[in-house]
């Protein structure tokens, strides 16, 4: 049984959340504040952590500092009342690797969380390409024995979402993806989930990625989607 702590101090969200997943068969541990939360991660294992952003003692953005200064592995999915790019990059910043702003369905958060846990059980790999590759466009590379990445001989820190997203674009480079594609392979989502997941990590990427270089490789296609590709 996969083991869940949930970080919330809204009593009507917690009752709705250790419901639904009592009844899916997790085992939910609810803290109520910040300190507690981490209190409880720090003396128990626990397959993955459901986090809000605005709690007491301690917000969600410090839990998830202090967690990942101990765990880079444990995955942390973001609730979050403040639904502007602007946090949820913020958010995204802290170590988390996914998020759910507020109000959200049930099935889309069970959805994250399966997609959540099945990459760990994976070893944080994509299934089909575990195998060591280097994988090279312009001046970028990305070696997915070592999981690092390269832009211009300046090595670039990314998270295990941002990377999944980095390494799909450069399999599929000079090909248009839509959301809905990049759904399906980053997150295992094969439905519309109704927020825009995607383009905040596209562009949190494009910071990390095409920032400080000259050229950009990740462009948008309005209408249809991204492409990495080499205008220059």
């Amino acid at each position: 049984m996969k083991k869940i702590l949930l970080v919330e101090d809204e009593m009507h969200v917690v009752s709705f959340i250790k419901k639904g997943l009592t009844e899916e068969g997790f085992d939910v541990t609810v803290a109520f504040d910040g300190n507690t939360g981490l209190q409880l991660f720090y003396d128990n294992h626990f397959d993955l952590i459901i986090l809000d952003i605005m709690l007491p003692d301690k917000n969600g953005l410090e839990v998830c500092k202090d967690v990942r200064k101990v765990n880079n592995n444990i995955p942390v999915l973001f609730l979050t009342a403040l639904g502007t790019s602007e946090n949820i990059v913020l958010g995204l910043e802290t170590g988390a690797d996914d998020y759910l702003v507020k109000p959200f369905k049930f099935i889309e958060l069970l959805a994250r969380i399966r997609t959540l846990l099945r990459r760990t059980e994976a070893g944080g790999a994509i299934p089909e390409i575990q195998q060591e590759h280097v994988y090279r466009f312009a001046d970028l590379e990305v070696n997915d024995y070592s999981k690092e990445v390269v832009r211009d001989t300046k090595p670039v820190s990314l998270t295990s979402t941002e990377y999944k997203l980095l390494l799909y674009f450069i399999k599929n480079k000079n090909k248009v993806l839509s959301r809905t594609d990049i759904l399906e392979e980053v997150w295992g989502v094969n439905f519309d989930i109704g927020t825009n997941v995607v383009d905040v990590y596209v562009n949190y990427l494009r910071k990390k990625i095409d920032a400080f270089a000259d050229q950009k490789l990740i462009h948008t296609v309005i209408g249809m989607g991204y492409v990495l590709k080499d205008n220059g």
